[in-house]
């Protein structure tokens, strides 16, 4: 009984083991060339659960999602002879997996393949055209104001633009990568850099371009303040002037209220005037413990001195 058993579970294992090998299923992912001792048979994109032979037949599934192209910045040339380094990266797909099986095996071989085919691509269509299109897509106004960036607007015009160029680019590259079951969705520049020493140049004309401006919005600033402090002195000015005229018409006024007061005061009574006067000039001109000597006959110590009796 035990021999029995032990050749029943091995005969149960290759059982399981033949029908694991016999069914596979293919997702929406993916897509699957079913291959017979190498040779392919089949191609299989729709999603569901399929049978094979058993170890004679095999499934090489392939991804039927975009997938992604990135490299490192490398070197082209313009048109107009300028050096620049562009960074580039693109989408594709597999859209026939038995072709791409054929050629180039993998995607490890495919993005081999498109690293020739997509920069040759840019680099072909970047060589046709000026280094102004391949940094912008159209002539939009910008945002400098200086005369000098006028003028390049002025002399530079986008003939096509960025935008074209990477179409043309993708066209181009995608007519290559039919070869290889391969369908090139779109081709894009990531960055654009100059050579060192022409960023190092260009760097330092921003510089001084900018230290420019701020050197002529600093002096702008600085005449608007002598201006603004020009035009509130000469108010201030004004407004003195006017506050002491003011003053002296009031005190003026005042004065000769206080002399009309003091006349007709006088008027009424000339002797008690005279000796309110005088008693003020005492305090005034004769200090605590103060002595002088003067004659008896003088009127300023009239007051101080007795009467003579008749």
């Amino acid at each position: 009984m035990s021999k029995l058993r032990i050749i029943e579970f091995i005969i149960a294992i290759i059982g399981l083991l033949t029908l694991n090998s016999a069914l596979f299923t293919v997702d929406e992912t993916n897509q699957v060339v079913v291959t017979q001792l190498g040779k392919p048979i089949k191609v299989i994109k729709e999603p569901g659960l399929y049978v094979k032979i058993p170890f004679i037949q095999k499934a090489n599934k392939f991804e039927d999602r975009l997938l992604g192209y990135d490299v490192e910045a490398r070197r082209c040339v313009t048109k107009d002879k300028k050096y620049i380094f562009l960074n580039n990266y693109a989408r594709w797909r597999i859209v026939d997996p038995l072709l791409f099986m054929k050629t180039v095996r993998n995607e490890a071989g495919a993005q081999a393949r498109l690293d020739d085919i997509i920069y040759a691509a840019v680099r072909t269509e970047v060589g046709k055209h000026n280094f102004i299109d391949v940094l912008r897509t159209s002539n939009r106004k910008m945002l400098a104001v200086e005369p000098l960036l006028k003028r390049e607007k002025e002399e530079e015009k986008v003939e096509v633009g960025r935008e074209k160029i990477m179409l043309d680019a993708t066209r181009r590259a995608n007519q290559i990568a039919k070869r290889y079951g391969i369908k090139v969705v779109d081709v894009r520049i990531k960055r654009a850099d100059l050579p060192e020493a022409n960023t190092h140049a260009v760097f330092a004309r921003m510089k001084a371009e900018r230290e420019r401006i701020s050197n002529r919005y600093i002096s702008e600033g600085e005449g608007e303040r002598a201006k603004i402090l020009g035009e509130m002195e000469k108010e201030l000015a004004r407004i003195r002037a006017e506050a002491y005229k003011t003053a002296q018409q009031i005190k003026g006024k005042a004065d000769a209220t206080a002399t009309r007061i003091y006349a007709e005061a006088y008027k009424q009574d000339p002797d008690f005037f005279n000796f309110l006067k005088t008693l003020e000039t005492y305090k005034e001109t004769l200090p605590k413990k103060t002595t002088i000597v003067v004659p008896l006959s003088s009127k300023f110590f009239k007051y101080l001195t007795p009467e003579e009796e008749e």
